[in-house]
């Protein structure tokens, strides 16, 4: 599964063999303005890229061919990290504990009242908004680490560590100024405004510290 990057909208696509249910929530939802991809099994929409935008899978339990619960495996598998709002007609608490054990963000009986469907839908595409701004600062983080020069990434760890920059100048073999250019250095291209901004810089990077 490829991901398009031709939607600008956050996307909600929903797998249910039900074609009056499954047209009647994508009309539900176009009417609050969100755009909607329908698809009658899991293998329909295995077919069609993601969207490359914040989006969530609203999907039924219980589906010819694959099983929702087992569709969700499959793409956990896959690395494909989708929110998901599972529905069904015959849940019962083992199912709904297996769900959300492995990532489901709701589980709605049916029927459902739409402003609860709406509601869930809603926090899905938030939390998947919030994930791909997450993943989008760690890039970022990582993109400018390897920009810096292999001196500046030393710095960078031995900061992290608690060093000082005298410290740092005896473990290096350099001049304590020398020391305080790579800092300011690194700092400025890693768009660290502070030291303790930089240290969560490098958990985020888990680079490996050294012993004070």
């Amino acid at each position: 599964m490829t991901k398009d990057v031709s939607q600008d909208q956050s996307t909600v696509l929903i797998v249910d063999d039900d074609d009056v249910l499954r047209s009647s929530l994508g009309s539900l939802l176009r009417s609050v303005g969100m755009q909607v991809r329908l698809f009658g099994s899991a293998s329909e929409l295995l077919e069609k890229p993601l969207p490359d935008t914040p989006c969530c899978l609203v999907l039924d339990v219980r589906l010819p061919g694959t099983s929702g619960l087992d569709f969700q495996a499959e793409l956990d598998k896959a690395g494909i990290r989708i929110p998901i709002i599972f529905m069904t007609g015959y849940g019962d608490i083992p199912m709904t504990v297996k769900a959300m054990k492995a990532g489901a963000v709701e589980f709605l009986a049916k029927p459902f009242r739409d402003q609860d469907f709406l509601d869930a839908v809603r926090a899905a595409l938030q939390k998947d908004s919030m994930e791909r701004a997450a993943n989008k600062r760690v890039e970022k983080i990582k993109k400018d680490f390897l920009a810096l020069t292999p001196r500046e990434k030393e710095v960078i760890v031995l900061v992290a560590s608690g060093l000082m920059n005298k410290q740092i100048a005896a473990k290096l073999g350099v001049t304590e100024i020398t020391v305080k250019v790579h800092r300011g250095n690194v700092m400025r291209k890693m768009g660290a405004r502070s030291l303790a901004e930089l240290v969560r810089i490098s958990d985020t990077l888990e680079l490996k510290r050294e012993n004070p």
